[in-house]
């Protein structure tokens, strides 16, 4: 299987030839995902309701993907700096002490939530009536924890050692099947929102079986699971494994806490209908940033790659083709969602006055969505040149110190109701956004000068 060779070749060549494989494997991972939530939402007599206890499902599962790029989204930049400094062995310990700590805290997760798993989903705001559905899909889905963590969090070190083809088809072994086997569980043997989440678990299990496979018997460099002799020896890398995810980890929790904010207020001034809103508005949202995550983590190893070679020449044009890849993209998205929102949304549901109700928050919602760009640009760098401090600090900053206040701030204080609740958002992205790219080019620009004398 040819590799990608990220210290030689063009820098926009790298990007796109680890770029374009994780984004069909993404697109396939999205497309399940949306056919996952147009099947639920033509459950007889049920659809709405079940799509909106998804929704209140949501805030725990990103909770163990969260847990997943803990791990490897935080190890993965570290493994490229030491392959780039070309010391493998050290490499080859950050990656098994990642997976070791993924499969740890995967068992972890799945007793907590199996125990909890009740109120929790009424802390996330779940009506009687929206139980009877979110508790089924939740329990099942958590079986599935470890396969899900596995595959998540090990993919980003297949890609790292430029296999970025392999990467893309675990992605695409899980999302295929979970297309195929969402229609049998759900409608032919009768499921119903149950079916969905066994779908789900299977395809993870494919999925994280394939990734360990690659990983254990055909990558360069392989993984295994710590010994307990080897331990205290990798406990500075676990350290600074868990500190880099820290940044990325923040931003899957605060999205989640963002979440169950968004629900918890929606549902006392909209209800229930609102959440069903908010889900559709989350799934569109998830259709774009889609494209945009791909060309992150494309260009993530190529930066922490050159960075640890001493490259900066190679740093700063990496930067600059992320930029304008991500910039071009969402004014595309974004005159779309702007100029037919109505069309996007009818991919989630046919529910006619569900849809009208959609609208006009999908458009708040999104009305400064090009300003998120500077945060995703930011936050990639920071993380890549294992700048801790400041990717944590800005994952805080835009969704913990500016989201969650004017959740509660502006649909209350401000007297603005569910309309309120969807422009926090934009509000955010502006402020979050600018500051944490002004900081970067004010941190990396000025180092990279540095580096190159």
């Amino acid at each position: 299987m040819k590799r990608i060779d990220f210290e030689n070749g063009t820098i926009t060549g790298n990007i796109l030839g680890a770029g374009l494989p994780m984004l069909v494997a993404q697109l396939l991972n999205l497309l399940y995902n949306v056919v996952d939530r147009i099947y639920i939402a033509r459950i007889p007599g049920e659809g709405t309701a079940a799509l909106g206890a998804v929704g209140l499902c949501f805030p725990l599962i990103v909770i163990i993907t969260a847990f997943a790029n803990l791990f490897g989204s935080g190890g993965a930049p570290l493994f490229s700096i030491y392959r780039g400094k070309k010391k493998e062995p050290e490499a080859v310990c950050i990656m098994n002490t990642s997976f070791t700590m993924l499969s740890a805290s995967a068992l972890i997760l799945l007793v907590i939530g199996l125990c909890f798993a009740r109120p929790l989903l009424i802390l996330f705001g779940a009506s009687s009536e929206a139980l009877t559905y979110a508790l089924p899909y939740l329990m099942v889905y958590l079986i599935g924890t470890l396969p899900s963590m596995l595959s998540v969090g090990m993919n980003p070190f297949i890609n790292a050692q430029g296999y970025s083809v392999i990467g893309m088809i675990s992605v695409a072994i899980g999302a295929v099947a979970n297309m195929l086997l969402d229609p049998l569980f759900i409608f032919v043997l009768g499921f119903g929102i149950r079916g969905a989440a066994i779908a789900t678990v299977i395809s993870q299990v494919l999925s994280a079986v394939f990734v360990l496979y690659f990983l254990t018997r055909k990558s360069e460099l392989k993984v295994r699971l710590l010994h307990k002799s080897e331990v205290p020896k990798c406990l500075g890398y676990a350290k600074n494994i868990t500190s880099l995810g820290t940044a990325g980890f923040i931003m899957q929790i605060t999205n989640s806490l963002v979440t169950i904010c968004c629900n918890n207020v929606l549902s006392v001034t909209g209800g229930d209908i609102y959440i069903s809103v908010m889900t559709i508005v989350s799934s569109v949202r998830q259709l774009v940033e889609t494209p945009i995550y791909a060309m992150n983590e494309g260009t993530s190893p190529i930066l922490s790659y050159n960075y640890g070679a001493v490259r900066p020449a190679r740093v700063r044009k990496a930067i600059l083709v992320l930029g304008m890849m991500i910039l071009a993209y969402t004014a595309v998205m974004w005159s779309l969602i702007i100029l037919v929102p109505g069309t996007l949304i009818r991919v989630f549901t046919s529910d006619t006055s569900l849809v009208q109700d959609t609208i006009p928050a999908l458009n708040q919602y999104f009305a400064a969505f090009i300003f998120m760009d500077l945060q995703y640009i930011g936050q990639t760098v920071f993380k890549s040149l294992n700048k801790k401090k400041q990717a944590i600090f800005f994952s805080l900053l835009r969704k913990v110190f500016i989201v969650v206040p004017l959740t509660y701030l502006m649909p209350y204080a401000l007297h603005m109701g569910t309309r309120g609740v969807f422009l926090a958002e934009p509000v955010s992205n502006i402020i979050g956004g600018s500051l944490c790219f002004i900081t970067m080019l004010c941190i990396v620009l000025p180092e990279l000068k540095r580096m190159e004398k």
